[in-house]
C-alpha cells in the first residue's frame, strides 16, 4: 500500500491523528476556552484518575503526565515523519489503552462516541505502511 494512490491519504491520516491528539493536550491546558472538555489540568487529572481507577492514586496522577508527554511527542513525530512507524505504533497502543480504560470506567458508549477505537485502528493501519512519503523518514 505504498503506491502513489496512498501518498495523500497517508499524510492526511498522519495529520488527523496528530491534530486530534494535540487538540486534547490543548484542552487540558485550557486553550479551547469555554469549548473545553476539561479546561484545566486539575480537571484532566481527575478524569485520568477516573479512567485509571484500577491503579493506585499516585500512579493515576503519574499516568496523566505520561499520557500528556506522549500526546505531545507522538504527534510531533507523526507530523515531521520522524520514526513514523514507531510513532504510529505508539499512537495505536496509547489510544488502545485509552479506549480500554474508557470502556472499563465509563462503559462502551464513551470510546465509541469519541472515536477512540477508530483513532487506534487508523494508527495501526498507518504503522503497517512500508514507506512514509512527505516525511523525514523518506529522505534519500
Amino acid at each position: 500500500m505504498t503506491d502513489k494512490k496512498v501518498l495523500f491519504p497517508q499524510l492526511f491520516l498522519r495529520l488527523a491523528i496528530s491534530v486530534t491528539m494535540l487538540s486534547a493536550v490543548a484542552d487540558r491546558f485550557g486553550f479551547w476556552g469555554k469549548n473545553s472538555a476539561w479546561g484545566n489540568w486539575e480537571n484532566f487529572e481527575k478524569y485520568t484518575k477516573q479512567l485509571t481507577f484500577f491503579l493506585p492514586e499516585s500512579l493515576g496522577s503519574f499516568s496523566a503526565y505520561v499520557a500528556t508527554f506522549l500526546e505531545i511527542l507522538i504527534p510531533l513525530m507523526l507530523i515531521l515523519g520522524l520514526k513514523t512507524k514507531i510513532a504510529a505504533y505508539g499512537a495505536g497502543f496509547l489510544l488502545l489503552i485509552f479506549a480500554l480504560s474508557m470502556t472499563m470506567a465509563l462503559g462502551v458508549k464513551a470510546p465509541l462516541d469519541y472515536s477512540v477505537w477508530v483513532g487506534s485502528a487508523g494508527a495501526f493501519l498507518l504503522a503497517s505502511q512500508e514507506k512514509y512519503s512527505f516525511s523525514l523518514d523518506d529522505r534519500k
